[in-house]
């Protein structure tokens, strides 16, 4: 077992990104409610206090026990955790003059262990209205800025071990020496050893699903994905062929995709049956148009498909699920399940009747992990770097009714952008890109005959994690050769349009 971080979340939208921060220095941590109860076990090296957007001043203010949690092992308020820390030991915490959000320039006025190699003046990220106005007697200033004189402090007086504090965000990209107070934290303070590794995690899980599913058998339901595959292939290194995957054909995949992805499938070695459900999934979606009600009814038609293949597997003990650790953290939230933009199509909800067990073997990854660990298992760099693609695939990039006709004509179009844009070069550097076939016919002349025919539109953004997106600037003369090849070569599209809308205000996929 790793030596272990904690994360307390009190509700920040950073929370997530302390995590990452700590896990890119090879060391496990984990987020948790900061209502929820945990185990102060000898692997607990150390406790890190999330931001909110609540004031500690507020009636009803979220609150722990962090005298206690010092009795066990060093703990580090952030933004929030700092002013809770603060006001719990007989600081004053108050409103500031202003709210300070943005870019600060931090002094460091004392080295001590956390700020050991950071340098004297560095950019950091703070956003809070709240500020410490004193800090306890016991506690010493470490740094301020121009408009702060409390931006970093610390005390071990009288505690077994210390508790720091930092006004601002060390986690965040535009926090210059963040990553590198977070590692003095970890290591210097906390001591933890950095083996978070691919290679240590797929041992430790593999060694763990032979003990959790033992000769059972295990069905998974595979999408081509990231997530999927590697889950699947961590399952595979452990059962071998008791796992048996699923992969079904919608009829709303890419060019080729569900071919190319047997084809990946079978040279790893998986036990994997390709399903043809395209008929069924068209019927379905027959008479369609509104987003959810396609979504819905994919979401209806992958469980009867899947539930009929997995009767074929006698004795299925286990489902295997891709779900990723943002899946996890999202569920047991501090404010529960955020609000549905809309209503995602994956592999769970599936009935209860069929009485399996859940396997997750990523549970605990961030995407960028998972794709550490497929480059470890030895997944092919294709399927490990592709872009997202959306569960219901190319229903919701085509607006209106789907129809077998409309599904040929995007895959093409899409075909087209795709590998245009990896012959340019231009494919890892956009985050996404797809192509939406719209609902609109334009004039058109082709030769000397006039046409009336389909608009697509093309989607390119840049993007670190999909929550938020900029529009890709892809160069005029490359739109150019994509809308040219198109017209040319789609007989039934005769319009291109480029999509330069960022996320927000609105989405990476049309629906």
């Amino acid at each position: 077992m790793n030596d272990k971080i904690l994360i307390l979340d009190f509700g920040s939208q950073y929370t997530q990104l302390i995590a990452r921060a700590v896990r890119e220095q090879n060391v496990y941590c984990e987020i948790i409610p900061f209502n929820k109860s945990f185990e102060l076990n000898p692997k607990l090296k150390g406790i890190i206090l999330s931001g909110s957007p609540c004031s500690v001043n507020e009636e009803n203010a979220p609150t722990v026990n962090i005298q206690e949690m010092t009795e066990h092992c060093p703990v580090l308020g952030v933004c929030y955790g700092a002013q809770l820390t603060a006001k719990l030991f007989g600081g004053n915490v108050a409103k500031s003059n202003k709210r300070e959000y943005g870019r600060a320039a931090f002094n460091v006025l004392h080295r001590e262990q956390l700020l050991q190699e950071v340098e004297t003046t560095s950019q950091v990220w703070m956003s809070h209205s709240d500020t410490i106005k004193e800090l306890p007697d016991t506690f010493k200033v470490l740094g301020n800025t121009d408009n702060i004189p409390v931006a970093a402090f610390k005390c071990d007086d009288k505690l077994k071990h210390p508790v720091y504090g930092l006004q601002f965000h060390p986690e965040v990209y535009h926090s210059v020496q963040g990553k590198k107070i977070i590692g003095n934290f970890l290591f210097g303070i906390c001591k933890c050893i950095a083996d978070w590794t691919p290679a240590h995690y797929i041992t430790e899980t593999v060694a763990q699903l032979k003990q959790e599913i033992g000769d059972k058998k295990v069905i998974m339901g595979l999408s081509g994905g990231v997530d999927s595959t590697v889950a699947a292939t961590l399952l595979h290194k452990a059962i071998g062929e008791n796992l048996t995957g699923i992969f079904v054909d919608n009829g709303l995949l890419r060019k080729n995709e569900f071919e190319e992805v047997l084809d990946i499938y079978k040279h790893l070695g998986l036990n994997v049956r390709g399903v043809d459900a395209k008929s069924f999934f068209y019927e379905e979606l027959a008479g369609k148009v509104l987003p959810e009600d396609k979504r819905k009814a994919i979401g209806a038609a992958f469980i009867a498909v899947f539930e009929k293949e997995a009767a074929k597997v006698d004795d299925a003990a286990y489902l295997g699920q891709g779900t990723i650790y943002p899946d996890v953290i999202e569920s047991a939230s501090v404010h529960g399940p955020s609000v549905t933009i809309k209503s995602h199509h994956n592999v769970g909800g599936l009935p209860e009747k069929m009485k399996l067990k859940l396997t997750e073997p990523l549970r605990t990854l961030f995407k960028d992990e998972v794709r550490k660990i497929g480059a470890e298992l030895g997944i092919p760099s294709e399927l490990l770097n592709r872009h997202p693609f959306p569960g219901p695939g190319l229903a919701i990039r085509i607006l209106g009714e789907v129809n077998a006709e409309k599904v040929s004509l995007l895959q093409d179009a899409d075909h087209v952008f795709i590998q245009l844009l990896k012959k340019h070069d231009l494919y890892e550097k956009v985050w996404q890109a797809g192509t939406i076939l719209l609902p609109v016919k334009s004039v058109g002349v082709m030769g000397d005959e006039r046409t009336y025919e389909f608009t697509v539109a093309l989607r390119a953004v840049t993007s670190v994690d999909g929550m938020t997106a900029d529009w890709a600037h892809l160069p005029y003369e490359f739109l150019g050769e994509v809308s040219n090849e198109i017209i040319n070569c789609v007989k039934g599209i005769n319009r291109v349009v480029y999509d330069i809308s960022s996320k927000p205000p609105a989405t990476i996929e049309w629906e």
